[in-house]
């Protein structure tokens, strides 16, 4: 054992240690979290706005402060962008984390040095738990990989701005920068397809033990090393031992990157986004991952069949269920308050307590009431590989309101095969029952005869990859929609599919 690996030990217990004492606390933690933000930004423009020398409980927060997401506390955000301090948070925030808005154009994501310290700890204390549960250390001697934007930061008004993984480059501690690749100046590359290349060349004769990214773009990298060594990753890389990972679920891609790997590898998924980082997978035996609790992020939930209704009850952890579809509300300390984050989660648990991400508010399918979330299609996928050896590179699930004539509606489910089901039918169907057990509302309409069963448009190689190169969102953060309530995106593959 080497003397880092033996101090990764040491340190890890340490962290663990003082980590328990507000997971044993948890509902005390967010009271005290709740507190400091109120009183430390009472004096900032919002804190007068909203009144916050008055607030003492929660109803009073929500009393003064209703839900926004970005649009509404845009007229704010863009005062700190100015230049303006004290306006969400006392003084100026040390970043913008730049990301892609939906109605307005670029968003701009303040990060202070309360926050980013934060963000920081928590990416560290996931490995850390997973060091301190498995024993296992030795990966910190071989060389570690992160798939993310460019570090390259840009300025405005003074405060510097950039992708939240290239701000998150400039903090790897010291006694990583040297197993850490690419190198700086490949990092920097913008063009995402260069940039894999790249970074083929740079680590293909290397000692890679851990490897981080979202799943899709970290899918793209094997299948070039692979396609440039004639290898196996796992073959390639002997000591590969850990996948990190985040911003979709990996479930429906696990076939095919241990297919893409030659075996099982461990992994640690994280949830971390321009807003906080507000979650991590704390163990390789248990399901879920662990709320952050402790980390300068005050969370509310509301249920989301009821979010869009008035008035929908907001709620704080101590009044959470299991099982619930929840939209997470966040008060941080970057300065967002009441904030949307457009994510829905569900709680498995509540000591400690560990969620999943069940989707995104406005993306799901309802189009005939059934109120689908990607949760539900992404589960019904991965049972459906198992069941039947196929693997995927990509998939998304639109509904068809106007098929042909006389035939009933149904969802698509367009799909990229690495490798097709042997029993097409099969597929199918244990796609729509797995859905129909977890989805009541389907169930019935399928039942009543209102919808049909799911139908398959198979996608041809790169299909996606080629289509979010045309629409300009390939590479870094983007994803792909896993389902949409319309046939925008639906349209936009017609030209790549096989059928």
């Amino acid at each position: 054992m080497s003397l880092k690996s033996f101090a990764a030990k040491i340190f890890a217990k340490k962290i663990v240690a003082k980590n328990a004492k507000w997971i044993s606390n948890p509902i005390e933690a967010q009271e005290k979290v709740f507190k400091q933000l109120i009183e430390k930004a009472a004096q900032t423009q919002f804190g007068k706005d909203h009144n916050f020398k008055s607030i003492k409980s929660h109803q009073d927060f929500v009393t003064n402060v209703p839900v926004r997401d970005y649009e509404a506390l845009k007229v704010y955000v863009e005062k700190v962008v100015e230049g303006q301090p004290d306006i969400l948070w006392p003084g100026k925030p040390l970043y913008f984390a730049k990301t892609s808005g939906t109605t307005s154009g670029a968003k701009y994501i303040p990060i202070t040095k309360e926050s980013i310290k934060y963000q920081i700890e928590a990416s560290r204390d996931a490995i850390l738990n997973y060091i301190h549960e498995t024993g296992q250390a030795n990966f910190v001697d071989g060389r570690m990989i992160f798939l993310q934007g460019s570090p390259v930061l840009q300025e405005k008004n003074g405060i510097k701005l950039g992708r939240l993984s290239g701000i998150s480059a400039h903090y790897v501690p010291k006694y990583l920068q040297r197993n850490r690749l690419p190198s700086w100046e490949t990092n920097c590359i913008e063009d995402w397809e260069t940039k894999v290349n790249k970074i083929v060349e740079e680590t293909k004769a290397e000692d890679m033990s851990v490897i981080a990214g979202i799943p899709s773009w970290v899918q793209m990298y094997f299948e070039k090393l692979e396609s440039t060594t004639g290898k196996k990753v796992g073959d390639l890389f002997q000591n590969f031992q850990l996948f990190i990972y985040g911003g979709v679920n990996y479930e429906p891609y696990r076939s095919k990157f241990e297919n893409l790997i030659g075996r099982k590898v461990d992994s640690i998924e994280l949830f971390p986004a321009s807003e906080g980082f507000f979650a991590y997978q704390n163990s390789q035996y248990k399901k879920g991952m662990l709320l952050l609790l402790n980390s300068g992020i005050f969370y509310e939930f509301i249920k989301a069949d009821e979010f869009y209704e008035d008035n929908a009850e907001r709620i704080t952890l101590k009044d959470v269920e299991i099982g619930v579809n929840y939209v997470m509300i966040i008060s941080t300390n970057a300065g967002l308050w009441g904030y949307n984050l457009g994510d829905t989660i569900q709680f498995i648990s509540v000591a400690p307590y560990k969620i999943v991400v069940s989707g995104r508010i406005k993306h799901f399918i309802s189009a005939f009431g059934e109120h689908v979330i990607a949760k539900e299609v992404e589960e019904a996928m991965q049972i459906a590989i198992k069941k039947t050896g196929a693997r995927i590179n990509e998939f998304t699930v639109a509904p068809q309101t106007a098929p042909k004539e006389k035939e009933l509606p149904y969802h698509e489910w367009f799909i990229e095969f690495e490798k097709e089901p042997t029993n097409m039918a099969q597929f199918i169907s244990i796609l729509d029952e797995k859905l129909q057990e977890q989805n009541s509302y389907y169930f019935d309409l399928i039942d009543g005869k209102v919808l049909q069963t799911l139908k398959i448009t198979k996608v041809n190689k790169d299909g996606f990859k080629n289509y979010m190169i045309g629409i300009g969102k390939f590479g870094g953060q983007n994803k792909v929609q896993r389902l949409s309530d319309d046939r925008k995106l639906a349209d936009g593959l017609k030209e790549f599919t096989l059928n």
